[in-house]
């Protein structure tokens, strides 16, 4: 048992020795500026990767927004094909008793 006690202890300050060269080397005049560069590039990759992804959610509504919008268009124009029918014409021409102009009541503009 004390074997293992002391094999742990040796892991653990093999552990405690890396991490201090580590912040050594980082905090160090030279490995500071290079962990700063670093930090500053995730940090810059992250915005713009989240700047990217909002992009693409707009861009998705607006293409959504333009597909109802020709939609509305194409209902709105069959509509008004149907509202301009002959038939629709002629339907309204004798409920409001109106009859084909005679000759004379023509005016032709130029």
């Amino acid at each position: 048992m004390a074997s293992s006690a002391s094999t742990r202890r040796a892991t653990g300050s093999k552990k405690t020795d890396i991490v201090g060269k580590i912040k050594s080397i980082i905090f160090s005049t030279q490995g500071f500026p290079i962990f700063l560069a670093f930090t500053t590039l995730a940090v810059l990759f992250v915005v713009f990767r989240m700047k990217n992804v909002e992009m693409d959610y707009k861009i998705t509504k607006t293409n959504k927004d333009i597909e109802k919008v020709v939609l509305d268009n194409k209902e709105l124009k069959a509509k008004k094909a149907r509202m301009l029918s002959a038939e629709k014409l002629r339907m309204l021409a004798e409920r409001h008793s109106l009859t084909q102009p005679k000759q004379n009541q023509i005016i032709v503009i130029q």
